[in-house]
């Protein structure tokens, strides 16, 4: 097993075990916001039952407060009819007598047809005699209530007006505090939630509670409102008598909205802040593992380049004692391909070099340079275009890249097969394509093949393709990719390369 699959497992099982972890908290966390999610509809149930008590008994208030009202009235008339009939008939003077001596509480003043008062009833008895309190007392009973007509006789006609005792008053004082405490109680709600009453048609606010009066400030955020809060639950219809339904919309409290998207900004909290410090290891990790390509490629040229002085030395020295020439010229080949070679590791680590390059001449020297050391099965073929081609390049480095997916072709058809170099003119860019007729690659493979570390190989170090995308990508600004592939067919790399 290899230590890129070795990786791979490991980053699968501490995946595995991070999505465990957080499953479980995210349950246990939506579990206990359930649970208060319960208490909080709970209580906020048992306030809506309450209000609706609560307006039952306001309603009962104001029917019993109607019925006080018409009883004040009754008297009032009984009061004009006693008066009637003392003016006319005296046959029962004892009971009109009797009932104008029982109305001791509602307010009366008798008046001719031009409001000139005749008599009075239950005002302050010492302002009686006052005509400028008799006045005003006129005037507020007229504002009050309509006048009872009183006929005394063939035409000639009284007016009876009358006001509301102190009793009823008082009775009044009390159910007007009593609406206004209800009301009070619908804002300032135990429940804690954010409620509106209003009037019958839904278009007038009675009172707000826990809600901002910018967010229902116009006729249409009031509707849209009162829609939301609708939507949560069921408005409470307020029957406080006068033949008027009031409503009662109230939503889920603040606290419980909070509670609700807690866990989602807990872990959305949590998962940027692993993001970012995987972000900041991997890059450290990067980096470090770059400063190691960099220290190793550099060293290994320092040690090629003794060796090679002396091959150089002994080389010339063979010619010099007459040794057949194609073999001191085929070691010249390979010395100056280590030559090569020990240049490609000096130039890791730092910005090489690019310059304007025959794209079609460069691939034509490398793929001769293999066909001469590779395997005679190996079946070469190389295809350029009529036009020459130019890019950017650090031949050097660029001749590694194609020396290294064609030995990894090679090693794929073990010795024997197809292996074609293809250069593609398109208007935007240039690609290169290596075929290959070997085992292939799974297509689940494609992106990791190119990480350091992966191989298929008993001794592979699994550096050759991440070597090659570095070269391509990072300085050369072109990119690499897995074309195609099947496996037991053969697999084309493509490489692309900016025009110049």
């Amino acid at each position: 097993m290899n230590i890129y699959t070795k990786k791979q497992r490991w980053k699968l099982v501490l995946a595995f075990f991070a999505l465990l972890i957080v499953s479980a908290s995210l349950w246990y966390t939506n579990s206990l916001v359930k649970s208060i999610a319960a208490e909080e509809r709970q209580k906020a149930t048992l306030w809506a039952e309450a209000v609706q008590k609560r307006a039952k008994l306001v309603k009962f208030t104001n029917e019993l407060f109607e019925e006080i009202k018409k009883g004040e009235r009754k008297k009032a008339e009984l009061y004009a009819e006693a008066t009637r009939e003392l003016n006319s008939d005296l046959q029962n003077i004892n009971f009109v007598l009797k009932v104008l001596q029982e109305n001791t509480t509602v307010p009366v003043i008798l008046t001719n047809e031009k409001d000139e008062i005749l008599i009075t009833r239950n005002l302050d008895s010492t302002k009686e005699k006052d005509p400028k309190y008799l006045s005003e007392q006129l005037q507020i009973m007229k504002d009050l209530y309509p006048p009872v007509d009183v006929e005394v006789y063939k035409g000639i006609k009284q007016k009876l007006y009358h006001k509301d005792s102190k009793v009823f008053s008082s009775i009044k004082l009390v159910f007007d505090s009593l609406i206004n405490s209800f009301i009070s109680e619908v804002a300032i709600n135990s429940a804690g939630v954010p409620v509106i009453f209003t009037n019958n048609d839904q278009t007038k606010i009675i009172e707000l509670g826990k809600i901002d009066s910018s967010e229902v400030n116009t006729a249409s955020k009031l509707k849209a409102k009162l829609i939301e809060l609708a939507s949560q639950n069921a408005p409470i219809a307020v029957d406080l008598g006068a033949n008027e339904i009031n409503y009662i919309f109230y939503a889920q409290s603040n606290l419980l909205t909070q509670l609700k998207w807690y866990p989602y900004f807990q872990f959305g909290a949590i998962g940027l802040f692993l993001v970012i410090a995987y972000v900041l290891f991997s890059t450290a990790r990067k980096a470090e593992q770059d400063q190691v390509w960099v220290g190793m490629s550099k060293e290994t040229a320092h040690q090629l380049g003794t060796p090679l002085s002396s091959l150089l030395a002994w080389n010339e020295h063979l010619k010099s004692l007459g040794v057949d020439e194609s073999i001191t010229a085929e070691m010249q080949h390979d010395i100056q391909r280590l030559i090569t070679i020990t240049d490609r590791f000096s130039k890791i680590g730092s910005q090489p070099t690019l310059e304007l390059e025959n794209v079609n001449e460069v691939l034509a020297k490398s793929v001769n340079y293999l066909k001469h050391r590779t395997s005679r099965n190996t079946h070469y073929e190389l295809e350029l275009p009529q036009d020459v081609l130019y890019s950017r390049l650090c031949v050097p480095l660029f001749d590694w890249v194609i020396e290294n997916l064609c030995k990894n072709a090679i090693d794929a058809m073990d010795g024997k097969g197809n292996l074609t170099v293809k250069l593609i003119d398109i208007p935007e860019a240039l690609y290169i394509d290596i075929t290959d007729t070997g085992k292939g690659i799974p297509k689940s493979k494609f992106k990791t093949v190119f990480e350091p570390g992966y191989t298929t190989k008993q001794r592979g170090w699994g550096l050759g393709l991440s070597l090659c995308k570095r070269i391509i990508e990072t300085y050369h600004q072109g990119k690499i990719t897995v074309l195609e592939s099947e496996v037991q067919k053969g697999t084309t790399f493509r490489i692309e390369l900016s025009r110049s």
